[in-house]
């Protein structure tokens, strides 16, 4: 089983790119959607995020805008919320991963925001980042509810620059072009890596090491076509 690991920005358009692989046949895992499921009225991480940040919950769920209000801009907050929600999320990707190889899945992706914040590319056989210029990542994500210009750039500044995550990547896929573009590349990257062996599952030791100098691992640019 072949594991990409697929991240990007805010603002970038990666969840619309992970719509792409699953439109495509591609199964995904969801790290936001993960957090939703363990905020959500019945989740596993309502009492203990109501623990740790008294009044934030409602109806039995985590008011998520309470919660950001009480965390936006305290990263030690933030932290304390990481602790929790973190090794959660991290326990149903593993079980996404371990039902992907009883199901004998030759590929499958994983949806992360914070991928290289976290060294999530150590349980990965490849990385792909989405890219967009910077004033059509601002434009997108200050037309969201509830957004400011502040708030916006304290968001980039917690999170890997998207230069640094461009150099980084096995496959960038250029997002500011439109839907089709995007999509033409991300079945591009999907041939590409079809039918190579993945290594990353299950994990074996300590985290390996993942160098872009390996030949199958090589800097792959949409605008070239993902081609190696």
């Amino acid at each position: 089983m072949y594991i990409v690991g697929l991240t990007g920005s805010i603002g970038m358009g990666k969840s619309e790119t992970s719509k792409m692989f699953r439109r495509l046949g591609v199964p995904v895992f969801d790290a936001d959607a993960a957090v939703h499921d363990l905020l959500k009225r019945g989740g596993r991480a309502v009492r203990r995020v109501e623990q740790a940040f008294p009044g934030v919950t409602k109806d039995g769920a985590v008011d998520r805008p309470a919660l950001g209000a009480r965390v936006f801009g305290k990263r030690q907050e933030l932290r304390r919320l990481e602790g929790i929600l973190h090794p959660m999320v991290g326990q149903a990707q593993r079980a996404f991963l371990a039902d992907a190889q009883r199901r004998r899945l030759a590929l499958v992706v994983l949806d992360i925001p914070l991928l290289f914040e976290g060294r999530g590319e150590d349980r990965c056989d490849a990385t792909a980042v989405v890219s967009a210029p910077y004033f059509i990542q601002r434009q997108r994500v200050l037309a969201r509810p509830n957004m400011t210009a502040e708030k916006f750039e304290n968001i980039r500044r917690q999170q890997v620059p998207d230069t640094v995550k461009r150099q980084r990547a096995d496959f960038l896929l250029a997002t500011g072009l439109g839907r089709r573009h995007t999509l033409r590349h991300v079945a591009q990257l999907v041939s590409t890596v079809h039918g190579r062996t993945g290594h990353a599952w299950p994990p074996k030791g300590r985290p390996r090491r993942r160098s872009n100098s390996h030949p199958s691992r090589r800097p792959v640019h949409a605008r070239n076509r993902i081609r190696h």
